[in-house]
Parts: structure tokens; C-alpha cells; sequence
């Protein structure tokens, strides 16, 4: 149980369904809030979700919120009182978005026809996981420094975050966390073969308790490292292991904010065509399904989602189960796995993937998948007319069901027609090539002057097809809301490759921010450690009584 629930009696008398989580699985529930931030996934192996998505009957009355304001009326649906008060919650996601380079946080802008963008890069790496790790960075914090009042030295319970990346996870998760008190950070990454611009974001942060390890091999050796500490009874029992991929719930719940702040963003720009109530649709460059899967949050509030459109690249398991209704991992290998650019970082994937040019969707399998997929088992679940125990426990043996398929035999389904169905309902898919990811850079270059990055393109291309799509089932003009989900100069490779035989088109003056330029000459601070997790495990150990031992 959570100190912040402790203090105020058990999370069944003071906190709603929907501050109340359980596990994806079945094993666990009635956890709080400060339990699933700190554990990440569940003693099960699943994932975290509420026990009920709460309804937001006000919702329309937001619409001329701050960012700042909205984002506590929706995440105090989600977080009891009892764990984090009003006034500090405020003040967390105040200070979590004081960092941001726009005062809107995630402004909307106009991209043409009935497309709009969401620019989710004006966070501190220029990535829209900025949005989510500022955040848990200051909830981990918070959490920390009120268990550890009145504490000193050894008593005090310090978290030791780990994780690997293949780029934009490890800066941003890095920012997030930098100066942050009894909080220490490992970050593995696969030496030399993240792009130099996010290694340079992650290694030129010196604060004492960031710590980049380079690691000789790819980035399956950086996950197994990772999964065989988090087995580990040894450093389990000496130190507190914590994650922030986005498998941690907090993250999912930050970005359900910006699908109502564009909302809202849209209904403010075109008051005369667009009115609050009016649906919507939102294309979302997906690999794990966490930025998507906050959007189907968004609908299940309340928010008027006409269609969730999920825009994968050429490693599509998510196409081909809308398409078929079975999720199948569909390994690559040899001259069939080889593209992209290494200079975007392509090199640092996991085994098996199609390289592409947005590599940051460059996935097996989709992890957070799972927590949508207890949804529409639950769904099917409640048409045999039994109680909501049932209902959920039905829904957990199911998805432990699949995902154990998955495991063994590399894949699960087709699902049941019902099951399908339901998720045709709210969502519908398309894959993009990278020729065709190209070919979007270039032509929202010439129409109108704007420069996508690789990954925004996916999604735009993916919003165009949807449009056609719409105007021929009788619904045209249904504005579009495509995420842009990194700054172009973080993909210079994609976008150079698109972009350099246009006329005018020079990199260093339409792209670069000026944040970008000099980082190459700044101190960085990183150590190559070897493809060993008990080299790591002792390293990490190291560390962690180096940074204990300044902090008396």
C-alpha cells in the first residue's frame, strides 16, 4: 500500500474506481496510484490500468483552459486526493511544463485541407515522450521526498531508474530525471549505433545522478541486460529498480491531455466550422501503442473521437491485426531487414525488425497493446450477462492467454469476430512504406513550406488516406488531427534525403534549432561497459554508493 493511501485509510474507502488500478492479467488489484508509478509492471507481468475509465461529464465546460489547468482537472480523475493534494498536484504539472519552449505546451497548427498537426516537440529533447517523462520525473520526486521525510543516509529509499534506449527514450527519460533527489539513472544504449544527436542529448548531461552506459552490442543486449537485473534477487534485494518506458502508466495518463487540449486547440481556431461536440479524428505514428492508446482514454472520457487512425511503418503487427484479426510477430532477417539511415539511428533495434526510416517505430511487437487489449476482452466479457467480477476476471485469464501464445508461439488469433469488431469501432490502420514517407516530406514541403520529420510523416500519410476514406463514406471534411511526434532536425538524415533537391532548401538554416548547435562541443560524460549483465549489475551498484556517499 502507498504511504499517501496509508495515511487516509485503504484505496477502497478513499479513492474512486478509477484511482484504483489493477493488472492486465488478474493477479493484482486495488493498487494506488503511487504504487503502479513506482512498480512500472505488474508482480504478474502485466500492466497497469484503472479499474474503471472515469467519465468526464464537464468536459465541454474545459475548453478555454490553460494546458496546465486542463491537465489537473483530467489527471485528478485518475489520482485520489489522498495521495497527491490538489495544490501539489497543481504544482508538479506546473513545474513539469514550465519547461517547454511553447506557452501552449503542444500547440495546434493549420497543415492543410482539413488537416491539422500536433506539435508534441516542444519539450526539453524535442520529442513528444517530453510531455510524459517531465512529468514522471517530478512524480517519482514527489513520491520520493515524502517517503523519505525525517529520513537520512542508508534509510532513505532511493530509486535506481534503468532502462535501455534506442534514442528518444533515453534523452527524455535523462531530462526528466536530471537533479532529481534520491532518484539515480542508468540508461544503456548500444554504442555507436544510436543517431549522434540523441547520443549527444543524453551524454552531454553531466548531473551526478545520470549515467549513460554504452554498451558493446545491439539494443536486444541493452533489454536483456535490463530484464535480467529487474530478475536479479541480488541488487533486488539492496536496491529499488524502477522504470520509465512507457509501459508505466503515468505516462499513458500525461498524453491523454493534449487529445482534449487539440480538441480544444481546433474548436478556438475555427469557431465557425468546428464546434465543441463536433467529432474528430486523430493519425498517430504508432510502434508500442502508448500515444494511440492515450487517445482511446481520451474517447472513453468522453472526448468525440470519430476514428483513432494508427499509422505504423513497414513493421506493421498492428496493420495486420485490423486487417485479420491476428497479432503475429513477423521477424526480418538479412538483405529483407536492411534500410533507413544510420545516421537517424537506425542500427539501434532489437532483432528481427524491418529497418526503416522512422526507427523509433521500428518494433516486434507492441507493448503497450496488451492494456487495450483487456478492454476488448472485458467488452466481450459483459455480453454473457454476469457481474463485473466475472467480467474482469474473465478479461485477465483471456489477455494472460494471448500474451502466453505470443510468447511460445510467436503469435495469438485470430481473436473472436466480436473482439475484432469492437476494435475496428474505435480505430482503424494503415502502413506506410518509407518510399511513401518520403514522398509526404516532400510534398508537404512544396504545398506549404513545413518540414516533417519521418515519423510525423507516417501519420500524415496515414491522416491523407483517412480523409480520402471519410469524404467516400459520406463524412467529408472531418478535421484531422495528425501528431507530430519529433523535431525534423532530430531526423536529419530522412528529411535531407527527402528534402535535398528542393530549391531553397538548406538544413542548417530551415531545420536546425539553435539548441542543437555546439553540442558536439560540449563536456560529455559516458562509460562503454560490456554485453555482461553482472559487469552492468556491479557497475550500477558503483555508481549508486558514489552518488549516496555525496549526498551526506
Amino acid at each position: 500500500m502507498s504511504n499517501g493511501a496509508v495515511a487516509n485509510g485503504s484505496p477502497a474507502q478513499t479513492h474512486t474506481a478509477s484511482q484504483r488500478y489493477l493488472s492486465t492479467r488478474g493477479n493484482d488489484s486495488g493498487l494506488s496510484f503511487e504504487e503502479v508509478v513506482l512498480k512500472g509492471l505488474a508482480s504478474d507481468g502485466g500492466l497497469y490500468i484503472p479499474e474503471e475509465v472515469p467519465t468526464a461529464p464537464e468536459w465541454e465546460s474545459w475548453k478555454d483552459l490553460p494546458f496546465v489547468d486542463l491537465a489537473f482537472n483530467i489527471l485528478s480523475l485518475y489520482i485520489s486526493p489522498s495521495e497527491i493534494p490538489a495544490d501539489d498536484l497543481k504544482d508538479i504539472i506546473r513545474r513539469s511544463y514550465s519547461t517547454f519552449r511553447s506557452d501552449q505546451v503542444t500547440p495546434l497548427i493549420h497543415l492543410q485541407d482539413n488537416i491539422h498537426l500536433l506539435e508534441l516537440f516542444h519539450g526539453p529533447t524535442f520529442a513528444f515522450k517530453d510531455v510524459a517523462l517531465q512529468f514522471l520525473g517530478n512524480l517519482f520526486e514527489y513520491f520520493l521526498v515524502r517517503r523519505n521525510e525525517g529520513k537520512t543516509g542508508r534509510d532513505r529509499y532511493h530509486l535506481t531508474v534503468v532502462g535501455a534506449t534506442s534514442g528518444d527514450t533515453g534523452s527524455a527519460a535523462i531530462y526528466g530525471l536530471r537533479g532529481k533527489k534520491d532518484v539515480s539513472v542508468f540508461m544503456l544504449h548500444p554504442k555507436g549505433r544510436v543517431s549522434p544527436i540523441q547520443e549527444l542529448q543524453m551524454t552531454t548531461v553531466l548531473d551526478a545522478n545520470v549515467h549513460n552506459l554504452a554498451v558493446t552490442g545491439n539494443f536486444d543486449n541493452c533489454q536483456d541486460i535490463v530484464k535480467a537485473l529487474f530478475a536479479d534477487t541480488d541488487i533486488n534485494s539492496t536496491h529499488k529498480l524502477g522504470a520509465v518506458n512507457s509501459i508505466n502508466w503515468a505516462r499513458i495518463l500525461a498524453q491523454t491531455v493534449y487529445y482534449f487540449y487539440s480538441y480544444f486547440s481546433l474548436a478556438r481556431q475555427q469557431p465557425d466550422s468546428f464546434q465543441v461536440g463536433d467529432k474528430v479524428r486523430f493519425a498517430v505514428p504508432s510502434g508500442n501503442f502508448g500515444d494511440i492508446l492515450a487517445g482511446y482514454f481520451a474517447h472513453r472520457m468522453g472526448l468525440p473521437v470519430d476514428k483513432l487512425v494508427i499509422a505504423t511503418n513497414e513493421n506493421d503487427i498492428l496493420d495486420r491485426f485490423w486487417k485479420t484479426g491476428r497479432y503475429e510477430k513477423k521477424p526480418t532477417y538479412g538483405k529483407a531487414a536492411e534500410g533507413g539511415l544510420e545516421t537517424d539511428g537506425v542500427k539501434a533495434h532489437e532483432d528481427g525488425v524491418k529497418e526503416t526510416l522512422s526507427p523509433a517505430m521500428d518494433i516486434l511487437v507492441s507493448s503497450n497493446f496488451e492494456r487495450l487489449l483487456w478492454f476488448l476482452a472485458y467488452e466481450f466479457a459483459s455480453s454473457a450477462g454476469m457481474d463485473d467480477e466475472w467480467n474482469k476476471k474473465q478479461a485477465g485469464q483471456e489477455v494472460a492467454r494471448w500474451l502466453s501464445d505470443l510468447k511460445t508461439k510467436g503469435g495469438f488469433g485470430p481473436v473472436y469476430k466480436d473482439v475484432l469488431e469492437a476494435a475496428r469501432r474505435t480505430f482503424e490502420s494503415e502502413r506506410v512504406s518509407d518510399q511513401e514517407t518520403l514522398d509526404t516530406i516532400r510534398a508537404i514541403y512544396k504545398e506549404v513550406g513545413y518540414v516533417l520529420d519521418p515519423h510525423t510523416a507516417v501519420g500524415v500519410e496515414a491522416a491523407k488516406r483517412s480523409a480520402a476514406r471519410a469524404a467516400g463514406d459520406g463524412v467529408p471534411g472531418v478535421p484531422i488531427i495528425s501528431l507530430s511526434t519529433a523535431h525534423p532536425a532530430k531526423f536529419a538524415g530522412a528529411v535531407t534525403l527527402a528534402l535535398q533537391d528542393e530549391e531553397g532548401f538548406e538544413f542548417d538554416s530551415k531545420v536546425l534549432p539553435p539548441e542543437f548547435v555546439g553540442l558536439d562541443k560540449k563536456e560529455k560524460r559516458v562509460r562503454d561497459v560490456a554485453n555482461d549483465w553482472k559487469a552492468v549489475r556491479e557497475l550500477v551498484k558503483e555508481e549508486v554508493e558514489e552518488e549516496l556517499k555525496g549526498q551526506r
